[in-house]
């Protein structure tokens, strides 16, 4: 009896461990907490207004994502080396273009993304305008004869008869 209870243990434990192990094999590395928290306070500053380019919708600053944990630390190296915010946002720029801004610059690259919305507003206000003028043109009077008159006169009191009675 003492066999079978040993192993029960065993395989007991084996499941335990099995259980465990996936856990512990895809934990990251806790990120180390910053040495310096005015670095640390400006990077946080500049990565709010600054894209992720992994997943689009996210600034740098909240992101997970592996692509913003490198810029982070890339803006943490070159605080250190005494750049300033223009001249970081600007390797950044140059090296991934203005998408990895919230607010990029107006020049005639982006004129479209600035002043697109505004312009395709218009254009639908102008097309609704023509459209309900155009239509109030096509919509003709009709003028009804005497007879006609008579018979819807006819058929309207026809009508309160049946209901009345």
């Amino acid at each position: 009896m003492s066999h079978r209870l040993t192993d029960v243990m065993w395989l007991f434990s084996l499941i335990v461990l099995l259980l465990l192990f996936p856990i512990n094999g895809f934990a990251k590395e806790a990120v180390p907490v910053a040495e310096d928290p005015e670095i640390e306070k400006r990077m946080l500053a500049l990565t709010m207004d600054l894209r992720c380019l992994v997943c689009q919708n996210e600034p740098i600053s909240d992101s997970r994502a592996e692509f913003s944990n490198d810029i982070r630390r890339e803006i943490r190296a070159q605080i250190k080396e005494n750049k300033t915010d223009e001249e970081i946002i600007q390797f950044l720029v140059d090296r991934y273009g203005d998408f990895i801004l919230y607010n990029p610059p107006i020049k005639p690259t982006t004129l479209f993304l600035w002043f697109g919305p505004a312009a395709l507003f218009l254009i639908a206000i102008g097309a609704l305008v023509f459209y309900l003028k155009r239509r109030r043109t096509q919509i003709e009077e009709v003028v009804l004869s005497q007879e006609q008159v008579e018979q819807a006169e006819a058929l309207l009191s026809e009508e309160k008869k049946d209901k009345n009675v």
